[in-house]
């Protein structure tokens, strides 16, 4: 793998399972390509996500991302960063994009990245919404809401059997001296299905891998 902005989501099958995170531009794409090539499909699930709010712009996104992914299917697509507090009504045309797509077969889920705690409670109200990549860490650091106000939204989510990812689990940075403090409590509050901690090089990675499995 390249030193490029490159997460591995971690689940609670940590050796069965190694899930690929990518950005929106495709930097990882390539990434994640040779690294699905050599590994057998149905143990991998790849995500990714889209900022394109503009329903015929996020199909040809779709298109790309599978050339660029070397993939017919992916597994989850995310509508990323909502903040809007309306946006499962503002942004219904990506949405009908990518139900469409889950209905085609050229996705199996769809969800969004909440960056506001309007858009997680919208997320959590939302039926279209089957995966949310959600922000939570120990002291709250670049968090929608405190996290017990988060953390009571992604239960109402589970109740409805939605997958939560979690995402700045080290606080985009601000717990990265307190890494063992950070991953047992994702792992501890019981919400997550899956995490992601964005690495930049190999050495950060491989000593993640091993605190989340010492944890």
């Amino acid at each position: 793998m390249s030193n490029g902005y490159f997460c591995v989501l971690l689940g609670r099958h940590l050796c069965q399972k190694i899930q690929q995170h990518t950005r929106t531009s495709g930097r990882s794409h390539p990434n994640v390509r040779e690294a699905v090539r050599q590994l057998p499909r149905d143990k991998v699930v790849v995500m990714t996500k889209s900022d394109t709010r503009d329903p015929a712009g996020l199909r040809r996104d779709l298109d790309r991302y599978r050339r660029e992914l070397g993939i017919e299917m992916i597994d989850i697509v995310l509508i990323h960063c909502v903040t809007e507090a309306d946006w499962t009504t503002r942004y219904r045309g990506a949405m009908d994009v990518l139900s469409e797509a889950k209905h085609k077969g050229v996705i199996r889920a769809h969800g969004c990245s909440c960056h506001t705690i309007e858009a997680l409670r919208a997320a959590a109200a939302s039926p279209w919404v089957d995966i949310d990549l959600v922000r939570l860490n120990p002291i709250g650091s670049h968090m929608d809401a405190d996290p017990s106000i988060v953390i009571s939204e992604i239960k109402k989510m589970r109740s409805q059997g939605k997958g939560i990812v979690g995402m700045k689990i080290l606080g985009q940075g601000d717990l990265r001296d307190r890494p063992a403090e950070a991953i047992r409590y994702a792992l501890s509050t019981g919400v997550l299905d899956a995490f992601t901690i964005g690495a930049e090089s190999r050495k950060q990675q491989d000593n993640l891998t091993q605190r989340i499995a010492a944890a």
